[in-house]
């Protein structure tokens, strides 16, 4: 499948966007987890683009769309511009990680531009935190300046995927990265972070959750996000890790475009 790509105009820099698919079909909104870019979807994008319109984007900071720094609300707000610029009143999403965080606040700021989402091994934005989680959340980033640069990426690389092959598609998008800016990254993605007791986001809902992910809470959480949302599906995945887009994509794309179906014309 053939994507374009294009460019939204922001304070110095440009965002990137790829677009394609069926034109007049629903739109789906891809975005990456933190450090890597689009390219994490790339099995992806034609899958869903032989019957929906979809778009992927670098997120403000990574891949392409730099230099920027990384900062919750204004990434967000890019994804609705990119809306607004497209003349999408609404859409789908599919976020994973990082992404998801980013979905999880456009549904809570402008939740009538959302008819579903989905939701690849996140955090939830809006839980309470445990004592030991904010004191791990404070020491974090004098947690990352222990670990040597490259040990830093191998270490995330192999949390992210099962297999090699997947982990090196990752490594140049990590790896164009400083240390400081993979830091900043990754401190500046928990302000996505804040308790909204009886909040539910109301859209229909699809979670994968790889039961080896050992990034932040995620394994514990999710299900317990699941259990509030009236209309979720959960999938938890066996033997994957931070990614069953790529440890398992056959799984990944049946599951994903069986939830999509709901919303064809």
């Amino acid at each position: 499948m053939e994507l374009t790509e294009a460019t939204l105009k922001r304070d110095g820099f440009d965002l990137h966007y790829w677009i394609g698919g069926v034109q007049d079909a629903p739109l789906v909104v891809f975005t990456h987890g933190a450090t890597i870019d689009h390219h994490e979807w790339d099995a992806t994008l034609s899958i869903v683009g032989a019957r929906f319109r979809v778009l992927a984007l670098d997120v403000r900071g990574m891949g392409l769309s730099r230099p920027a720094a990384f900062s919750t609300p204004p990434a967000v707000q890019d994804i609705v511009d990119l809306l607004d610029e497209l003349e999408v009143e609404q859409a789908l999403f599919v976020g994973h990680s990082l992404g998801g965080n980013l979905h999880q606040e456009l549904v809570f700021h402008h939740p009538e531009r959302v008819l579903g989402m989905v939701f690849v091994d996140c955090t939830w934005n809006f839980q309470k935190l445990t004592p030991m989680e904010k004191f791990t959340l404070k020491i974090a980033r004098p947690l990352f300046a222990l670990y040597p640069y490259q040990k830093l990426v191998d270490l995330s690389l192999s949390a992210t995927a099962n297999s090699r092959e997947e982990q090196e598609k990752l490594r140049p998008a990590m790896q164009s990265h400083t240390k400081a800016e993979v830091t900043d990254i990754m401190m500046a993605a928990t302000d996505c972070l804040h308790y909204e007791p009886g909040y539910k986001i109301n859209k229909p809902l699809l979670m994968f959750l790889g039961d080896l992910d050992q990034t932040g809470n995620i394994r514990k959480v999710m299900p317990q996000w699941a259990a509030v949302e009236p209309d979720c599906k959960l999938l938890i995945v066996p033997g994957s890790r931070h990614s069953p887009n790529l440890d398992f994509p056959d799984l990944f794309h049946r599951e994903l475009m069986a939830f999509l179906e709901r919303f064809e014309p």
